[in-house]
């Protein structure tokens, strides 16, 4: 077996650096040349920024902190402004009343009415009309201001569950990673036991069988690198789109399978059932919304009670604008709503059931929670379990193989029993890359269980 010369490597090291700088000045400025890393708690945080249906619900935060703005309104004056220029005619049987000649005392228009004008009008004023107690429209803002609320609490809930779901495609990614490390690690294997057969037989100490076995384990670990470098690149792919990254952008795992940490310890359940219940983004979400529906449907009752408001109108009016006259209109108005066609009592009914059913809502999702909870909890310990034997079962296999190669090397035995060592390590190594898949697994789901997703390392 010959070895490259130390001249050679330092040529291929040179041609390296020239390829390098090579694509550095092929790559236009402003284009990243390496991937970006992600972590765990990144993909996490990232989506919790960046998915769409994050964005959506800012959109309806919006809408909803407009709407404040337009209740608010209601409360506040109400001021305009107006030129009118008309000619108009009047009947004069129409006022009610008849002008009498002083001297005569006949009548000076007809009695069963004449017609006057066209006169010409220039009409110039403006209006202030303004509510002094409207206690329906009051609570009507501060049920606004509640549904606000609400709507950003479904920001945070949204939120939460995209870093859930980015963090679990990130634990799948790294599987796949790891799973194409283990097919990387096992074809290493395979080819230097076709190499030893290949060698042994050109030696006159092996057999073709030995050959043929070897280079049938090296085509299979080959196909099954194939499928693990497909799963990987699909699993990529689907934490850049649940982080809302461009699908054809480059990035790299920061923390493999086997480096996110395995803790022996245990959160507390009943911290952990505290936080479920209460703490969490979509149960807080809820609760705001069932305290919005609650006053709406106070604000509906309170459109009962009387509304007190102001109006000021002043201007001038004249034939002309030579010659105009003052004018004014001032008045303090009191209205009740006495009948509106049960109109709102249905909307007061409708606005009770939806309370309830978001009251129902909050209650399953709290029921929901504690279950995620406690199987998060156990899901945990099993994994951890699961971890230390997959662990020591892969060292076993290892331990397998280094003995079977000793006896295939020293003749004693064919590679039969190092390929069947080989199988076993295929699936202690995948045993390995399943349980450490399922403990961050776990992590993830008693992290979204508790609302806690965002605050993962």
């Amino acid at each position: 077996m010959t070895r490259p010369c130390a001249s050679g490597a330092a040529a291929r090291a040179n041609g390296s650096s020239l390829v390098l700088a090579l694509a550095v000045l092929v790559v236009p400025l402003g284009q990243p040349l390496l991937a970006q890393r992600l972590s765990l708690g990144d993909a996490a945080r990232l989506a919790a920024r960046q998915f769409g249906a994050v964005d959506v619900a800012r959109a309806r935060a919006a809408q909803a902190e407009a709407r404040v703005t337009q209740r608010r309104s209601a409360l506040l004056p109400d001021l305009s402004a107006g030129v009118q220029q008309a000619e108009r005619t009047l009947n004069s049987a129409t006022f009610g009343f008849s002008f009498s000649n002083p001297v005569t005392g006949r009548p000076l228009l007809r009695p069963d009415g004449e017609l006057l004008g066209p006169i010409p009008t220039l009409d110039l004023r403006y209006r202030v009309q303004t509510p002094l107690l409207d206690l329906g429209r009051y609570q009507g803002w501060r049920a606004a201001q509640a549904t606000a609320t609400a709507a950003s609490l479904e920001v945070e809930a949204q939120a939460e569950g995209a870093a859930a779901s980015a963090a679990t495609a990130y634990v799948r990614a790294a599987r796949a990673e790891a799973q194409l490390g283990a097919r990387r690690a096992d074809s290493t294997l395979a080819a230097e036991l076709a190499r030893m057969a290949r060698d042994q037989l050109q030696a006159g100490v092996g057999i073709a069988l030995d050959v043929t076995r070897a280079e049938s384990q090296l085509a299979a670990v080959r196909a099954q690198i194939i499928a693990a470098r497909t799963d990987r690149d699909r699993t990529l792919l689907e934490l850049k789109r649940l982080t809302g990254m461009p699908l054809d952008a480059a990035i790299e795992l920061a923390d493999s399978l086997g480096a996110l940490p395995v803790d022996a310890t245990r959160p507390g359940e009943r911290e952990a059932l505290s936080a479920a219940l209460n703490a969490r983004p979509d149960v807080q979400a809820l609760r705001a919304q069932e305290f919005a529906q609650q006053q709406a449907a106070k604000a509906i009752r309170w459109e009962r009670t009387p509304q007190l408001s102001a109006l000021v109108e002043q201007g001038v009016i004249g034939r002309n604008a030579e010659r105009l006259l003052p004018t004014y209109l001032w008045g303090v108005q009191l209205s009740v709503g006495l009948f509106d066609g049960y109109r709102r009592e249905s909307r007061l009914e409708e606005q009770l059931a939806v309370a309830r059913e978001t009251e129902v809502r909050l209650k399953e999702v709290r029921a929901q929670g504690e279950l995620e909870v406690r199987s998060a909890l156990l899901e945990l310990t099993a994994a951890a379990e699961q971890v230390e034997a997959a662990r020591e079962r892969l060292g076993l296999a290892e331990q397998e193989v280094a003995q079977a190669q000793e006896r295939f090397r020293a003749g004693v035995a064919g590679n039969g029993d190092v390929i069947s060592a080989l199988l076993s390590l295929n699936q202690a190594r995948t045993l390995r890359n399943d349980a450490l898949a399922l403990y961050h697994g776990a992590r993830v789901s008693l992290a979204r269980a508790t609302g806690t997703v965002r605050r993962l390392p």
